[in-house]
């Protein structure tokens, strides 16, 4: 599968941890988050690398041209024809990846070694693109002195030349119709060494890949291989600078083309300047930089006769396919001492072999992948989706890996981002999500300790209808006879107290096994229709208050209808109100009120008594657990009001402070019903 097909980079899906890198230093925004998932979209593709050289985890994958090679170079000897020649043409940036010492294995290795090392791969040639660079360099110079008048832009960089054809096409024609120095050296291979012989780059680059299988260069480069995988087929047949013979390139041998590597060697090579004064002739590299001069020279804004651009920062020594880890200035200076050491004894103004009928023509055509700009209209709304409702909500922080928000929803308008990779926009919703947890979390432990508490009751419940059933036939004997034994007995007898008091204690058993069947009891909820201040008040009056202690009834509800079983609600809140009198000994105030909204109403019912000690407040709803002295309560009566609310579908909630020291002393008690319980009316 070529290239073209397949992609020139993809993506490795369990490597890529969507950290956006890629897509903040893609110039041709060919990234595209799908899913959550970052893939490189092939026909967007320029091939400049920068995703492969900024991806952190390796999750980058370059086409592999190793294999064509391996299968190029191998040579069956009982085939009755020979295979065609093999030619390494090695880029001029090669002592940058392999003539710098302390940085990598095979670096600071005398370039004859390398030649060596290549021709024991297989290879039957090794020459250098740098000649061919000579011839284009010469081209470049003839087409600027016969055309003075227009304007070029230099077509050495394959990603550049992509770039233009995709994304302005309004510039192809200003491409100027040279060559790059690979095919040149390719073509004059062909003329040298015969049309039959296989042509295979070694460089930095990754787009010559696609130059190399593109159909107008099809018949010149069989492949093109990166510097990395030079070094892999390398590993994968043991050779090593020491297991090999020195050799020298075989010819022709190259000029000043042998700096085109670096940034403006095509200008030197040419013998151009770039005269600051003049401004005929401008250079840039690196992403941002080739795109804003170009966009400049699109709009007329630069007015130059040749604008020399490359895609990658520093010129080609800087490419994605280098394995080297030296910095810029150290390849750069690897470049210029093989270059000073080549030419030394040589006449520096000696130019290349002549051309001869090497073809060094090219054409370019528009293969335009410009995206539709969406409206404002259209903008604003994806902004809106993403939270950004105001101008001043746009932060342009480019975490996303767009320069601005506007961007970032331009790309979601054509399908390459999510509105999810808005960090700022993540983290407002991972905010409110922790929030939300967060009252979530408090509504299960709520949930959490009714469902206890009800377990609780249940099990109870259980235990007590069992007591209460046993005990109450024969506590009604004891009870028949101690009034019988009562009635007949004389009130100034000595056993009369005695008697008088069996039938006491045994009236207050009946009652705490009455208690007990109510507890136990698994009534059913007979909802009907009531308002609420006129119930508040019936219950009010239920109550015995005495006169020490001030009632106050306040219901501030503009609709004080809802749904409840009278009966039951009675008892609670007159429970409640009873508790409340006897927690006040002295004077007090009984304070009653309703509120609520339109789904539910909130009864509080508040006393100024002595209040209940934090330490108990969580056990007055169990059963049988009492504060009043003995013989003054069974401690059922919280337990049963809890499971009357619980079956209101309503909740219960105590408020108290029992030290004066921090407050007022008092108690409150809460009950929130719903206005309409699940199941309506009875």
């Amino acid at each position: 599968m070529s290239p073209e097909r397949t992609g020139l980079v993809r993506t490795i899906p369990e490597k890529c941890r969507v950290c956006y890198t890629c897509v903040r230093e893609c110039p041709a925004k060919a990234i595209r988050i799908r899913a959550g998932q970052a893939e490189v979209v092939p026909e967007r593709c320029i091939g400049c690398g920068n995703c492969v050289r900024v991806c952190s985890q390796h999750a980058k994958q370059v086409y592999d041209s190793a294999t064509l090679v391996s299968g190029l170079l191998a040579c069956d000897p009982a085939a009755a024809v020979p295979r065609p020649p093999v030619v390494a043409c090695v880029a001029p940036s090669f002592p940058a990846e392999f003539g710098i010492a302390d940085y990598q294995s095979l670096s600071g290795i005398d370039y004859r070694r390398l030649v060596g090392m290549i021709r024991r791969l297989g290879f039957d040639r090794v020459v250098e693109v740098a000649y061919g660079a000579d011839l284009v360099a010469r081209r470049y110079r003839k087409l600027i002195a016969e055309q003075p008048e227009a304007r070029f832009i230099a077509t050495t960089c394959p990603a550049i030349v992509l770039y233009v054809e995709k994304y302005h096409p309004e510039l192809v024609p200003f491409l100027a119709p040279v060559v790059s120095p690979m095919i040149a050296m390719a073509r004059v291979i062909h003329r040298s060494y015969g049309a039959e012989a296989s042509v295979v780059f070694i460089g930095p680059c990754i787009a010559k890949k696609a130059e190399a299988a593109a159909e107008r260069y099809r018949d010149d480069v069989a492949a093109a291989l990166t510097f990395m995988e030079l070094r892999q087929l390398f590993d994968e047949n043991g050779i090593t600078p020491e297991s090999v013979e020195p050799s020298e390139f075989d010819p022709p041998h190259p000029g000043k083309g042998m700096l085109f590597s670096v940034k403006r060697g095509i200008l030197q090579a040419a013998g151009i300047e770039e005269d600051l004064v003049a401004g005929d002739v401008v250079a840039a590299d690196g992403g941002a930089e080739f795109g804003h001069a170009l966009r400049e020279f699109s709009d007329g804004h630069l007015d130059v006769r040749l604008l020399e651009v490359l895609s990658c920062k520093g010129g080609c020594i800087m490419g994605a396919g280098t394995g080297t880890r030296a910095p810029l200035f150290s390849r750069r200076a690897a470049v210029s001492r093989y270059v000073r050491g080549r030419l030394a004894g040589r006449d520096p103004q000696a130019q290349p072999g002549p051309e001869g009928d090497v073809d060094l023509n090219a054409w370019f055509y528009p293969d335009d992948r410009t995206m539709p700009i969406p409206s404002q209209d259209e903008i604003r709304a994806i902004l809106e989706r993403m939270g950004k409702q105001h101008a001043e909500d746009e932060l342009n922080c480019g975490a996303c890996g767009y320069e601005t928000c506007r961007t970032h929803a331009i790309a979601i308008f054509d399908g390459l981002a999510e509105s999810e990779m808005c960090l700022p926009a993540t983290i407002t919703r991972l905010n409110e999500a922790v929030g939300e947890l967060g009252v979530t979390n408090r509504q299960l432990a709520s949930a959490q300790q009714a469902l206890v508490q009800s377990e609780k009751l249940a099990s109870m419940g259980q235990l007590a209808a069992g007591i209460a059933h046993e005990v109450n036939n024969p506590l009604g004997v004891v009870l028949l006879y101690s009034q019988l034994l009562l009635e007949e007995c004389d009130p100034k007898a000595e056993q009369y107290e005695d008697l008088k008091k069996i039938a006491e204690q045994a009236d207050r058993c009946k009652k705490i096994v009455s208690g007990l069947l109510n507890f136990a009891r698994k009534n059913q909820v007979s909802l009907k229709a009531v308002r609420i201040d006129e119930f508040l008040q019936a219950c009010a009056h239920a109550v015995v208050i005495p006169g020490r202690v001030k009632l106050t009834l306040d219901c501030r509800l503009e609709d004080p209808e809802i749904e409840l079983d009278p009966d039951q609600m009675l008892q609670v809140f007159t429970n409640l109100m009873n508790n409340a009198v006897e927690a006040m000994p002295g004077e007090g105030t009984l304070a009653v009120r309703a509120d609520g909204d339109t789904e539910s109403v909130q009864v509080s019912i508040s006393d100024s008594g002595v209040g209940i000690p934090m330490e108990i407040v969580k056990k007055v709803f169990e059963p049988f657990f009492t504060t009043k002295l003995g013989g003054k309560g069974t401690g059922l009566g919280l337990a049963i009001c809890y499971g009357i609310v619980k079956m209101h579908r309503g909740s219960i909630v105590v408020q108290s402070n029992a030290d004066p020291g921090t407050g007022p002393t008092g108690t409150t008690m809460t009950v929130r019903l719903p206005r309409r319980p699940p199941g309506g009316l009875a």
